[in-house]
């Protein structure tokens, strides 16, 4: 006979017996204070002990144990208890409760009940589901409403009170309402929420264990998507809810809403029409690399047919066959995309997009697809498109730097960051922005009216831009990008790309320092490629900061944005300045 974990579990020789209280009626166990809430019995896998021994949640958020006479000071009640507190559980005092065995069996019906019959069954347990579903829904809808493309709930354990943070327009933001959770809320909150998840690993959510998944949710009239990923800190869990929607009617902006210039939207489209090679978008967590290569792939030709590989498929592409493929958190785990990848290759695709190429795996079908003469679309995490093809090489992917260096093969490389659009209605000039003291720098460092006006001087003579064509963040606002929950955003108007790349085909250099594995060498030629000034629309050759210079140039973003992102303007940018 198969034993449970507890079962198989080595008994304690030394315990000192646990305080208990005796529920000897139903009146009794409803008058409990603090209140039983639910069984827990599911949660810690111990469905095996039902009718002796069963774990409880109460209203406070604290947790024991529900048990027969017999069983009060069992091994295995105790190691429950145990077992309670390192997942994350605070103890009831006393933490024991002996209940008659009518009341043992009538709980165990309660929870079969409940399981079976879901929500329609107006008992306590599902009236707390219920609450604590709506407050989630309404904590996502919140974000829906504001924009959000991250929602980050942070469980800290060793205080009373836990927060919910938003990645808003780049930001990592925690509005006031949902500042002071109390902890024990936000862990029943996840608790349920997770009984939606689809394609996660473990049947509960667990603190203890890094967990993923997908959440299917209809709010505000829209198919949300969630991308659940938990990360166990050492203060409780951290959950990170990637926001989707998955609406016909809601499509990626074109290229040129997103930020991309004429010269650059011409590259795009250029790598687009020409058959073969790979597309690879690049760019760190949240800079929207999904977004622009949703974006161009949804205008190919209604004549080839596209399909996606995606874990899960971001944003929907009109034209194309999407599939979602569930990857493990084990990384070297790639059978269910080598299975689906071994189909894709037979259905007679022109184009396909596999989401992010990450491992092994990746790399293996990178190399499979890339030279075949299909349109191969992709993204990598690197710090700039002179990386990607490091990032591709390295052990982590695997991808052979022969391969990588044969012409054909890198068809468009292009690294892409997020800054902060000034909002045209309430933006600054220089005057302005000196006489709305207390000036701040990029650092948030209060500073003077001399030190603004040399900064200015020294940005001025590195970069040949004048000052008088730059504009500022009003922290204040104005009617057109004014939130009072959101006040560190006032003053902007959504996030413009800044973007820089490298086409393999037209620069044989490039190929040779790949081959060569020449890194220095491919560093010196990349910041000297740029073929016309920061003030000029023409972006071929200029790096992401040189194109964020020439947006701030035009007014479009600020300065101290600028610098945010890159460091200081005088001390890194136009080294080749000279050669132009």
């Amino acid at each position: 006979m198969k034993l449970t974990a507890f079962e198989r579990m080595p008994t304690k020789n030394l315990w000192s017996a646990r305080a208990h209280a005796l529920i000897h009626s139903k009146d009794q166990l409803l008058k409990m204070r603090p209140a039983f809430v639910r069984s827990l019995s599911d949660e810690m896998e111990v469905t095996s002990l039902n009718g002796r021994v069963c774990p409880v949640r109460f209203d406070d958020g604290s947790a024991g144990i529900f048990v027969l006479a017999d069983y009060c000071q069992d091994d295995q009640t105790l190691a429950l208890l145990d077992l309670l507190e390192s997942k994350g559980f605070r103890l009831n005092e006393p933490s024991l409760f002996v209940l008659a065995p009518a009341l043992m069996v009538a709980i165990d019906r309660v929870n079969l009940t409940q399981a079976k019959s879901g929500p329609r069954k107006s008992t306590g347990v599902t009236a707390q589901y219920s609450a604590l579903s709506d407050a989630f829904n309404e904590l996502v809808t919140w974000g829906l409403k504001h924009g959000a493309s991250d929602i980050h709930l942070n469980v800290q354990r060793n205080r009373p009170e836990s927060s919910v943070f938003f990645t808003i327009s780049g930001r990592y933001i925690c509005p006031e309402r949902y500042r002071s959770i109390p902890t024990p809320t936000l862990l029943e909150m996840l608790a349920v929420a997770w009984m939606g998840v689809q394609g996660g690993n473990g049947a509960v959510f667990d603190p203890m264990v890094e967990q993923q998944g997908r959440l299917s949710l209809w709010l505000e009239s829209r198919n949300v998507l969630l991308r659940w990923a938990s990360l166990a800190t050492d203060a409780g869990p951290s959950v990170c809810l990637r926001v989707l929607v998955m609406d016909h009617h809601c499509l990626t902006p074109d290229l040129q809403a997103l930020g991309y210039v004429d010269s650059q939207i011409q590259a795009l489209e250029r790598s687009r029409a020409q058959e073969g090679g790979a597309v690879i978008l690049a760019g760190v967590v949240g800079s929207g690399k999904s977004t622009t290569i949703a974006t161009l792939m949804r205008e190919i030709s209604p004549d080839r047919k596209v399909i996606t590989l995606e874990d899960p498929a971001e944003y929907l592409i009109p034209n194309a066959l999407q599939n979602t493929v569930c990857r493990t958190l084990n990384e070297t785990d790639g059978a269910s995309f080598d299975t689906k990848l071994k189909t894709i290759k037979r259905s007679a695709m022109n184009d396909l997009l596999i989401g992010e190429v990450r491992d092994t795996a990746g790399g293996r079908a990178f190399m499979d697809l890339a030279g075949c003469g299909v349109n191969l679309y992709t993204t990598v995490h690197a710090g700039s498109a002179l990386l990607i093809s490091e990032r591709l090489a390295s052990s982590f992917i695997g991808v052979a730097r022969d391969l990588l260096a044969t012409p054909g093969i890198l068809k468009l490389l292009v690294y892409q960051c997020l800054i902060a659009r000034l909002c045209p209605h309430c933006s600054q000039d220089h005057n302005e922005t000196i006489s709305h003291a207390p000036w701040r720098c990029a650092q948030g460092v209060v500073r003077n009216a001399a030190w603004f006006t040399q900064w200015l001087s020294e940005i001025e003579r590195h970069t040949g831009v004048s000052s008088r064509a730059f504009r500022f963040r009003a922290e204040q606002g104005c009617q057109h990008c004014q939130s009072a929950s959101i006040s560190p955003l006032n003053g902007t108007s959504g996030r413009t790309v800044v973007a820089e790349m490298i086409e393999p085909g037209y620069e044989p250099d490039f190929l040779d320092g790949v081959q060569r594995h020449d890194g220095l060498g491919l560093y010196a030629w990349f910041h000297a490629r740029a073929r016309a000034q920061l003030t000029d629309p023409n972006m071929d050759g200029k790096t992401a900061m040189q194109v964020a210079i020439y947006k701030m140039s035009q007014g479009q973003i600020d300065p101290r944005h600028v610098e945010n992102r890159f460091g200081r303007i005088d001390q890194q940018v136009w080294r080749s300045h000279e050669r132009i």
